[in-house]
């Protein structure tokens, strides 16, 4: 038997595209005053690459490692471990080497926590593409929309 699928009614007013509520979002993310120390995203950023480090399969030997592979540069086990540690504040991890970690690791969190504090969202490639075809339908809709009145509009003023 299949399942009675609720179906998304566009036209009701109280139900956001995804569009509009990531431009809400936004805009009410650009209308908050930051706070003091609201840029500092230490602990936020070390706390999501140590979830991205239990949720991969590999050792940190072997991250370290696929790193240093694709940066083309070394990168150790103490360098990741250094990254991740509480007691070691002053070891971060360059900027440069995020994406190549996220890639590694398969997990987005340490950029998505980057992406948030800079008031951006983050979305993986086919997600991002699919918000974009999102867009464009609504788009198409409205312009059909505006056609349909300008064109009963042209019926009126002809007769």
């Amino acid at each position: 038997m299949a399942k009675n699928r609720k179906k998304v009614d566009m036209k009701r007013q109280e139900q956001l595209s995804l569009f509009a509520l990531l431009t809400q979002a936004a805009e009410s993310a650009r209308r908050d005053q930051p706070c003091e120390g609201s840029g500092n995203v230490r602990e936020r950023l070390r706390t999501a690459l140590c979830s991205a480090i239990k949720q991969c399969p590999l050792s940190r030997w072997e991250i370290a490692g696929k790193m240093s592979h694709l940066l083309g540069q070394e990168v150790s086990k103490f360098m990741v471990d250094a990254w991740t540690a509480e007691s070691k504040d002053g070891h971060r991890m360059p900027a440069e080497f995020l994406p190549t970690f996220c890639m590694v690791t398969e997990d987005n969190g340490p950029l998505r926590v980057l992406a948030e504090v800079a008031g951006l969202f983050a979305l993986p490639g086919p997600d991002a593409l699919r918000a974009e075809i999102q867009k464009l339908d609504e788009e198409a809709r409205q312009i059909g929309r505006e056609k349909r009145k300008r064109e009963l509009f042209l019926r009126e003023m002809e007769k």
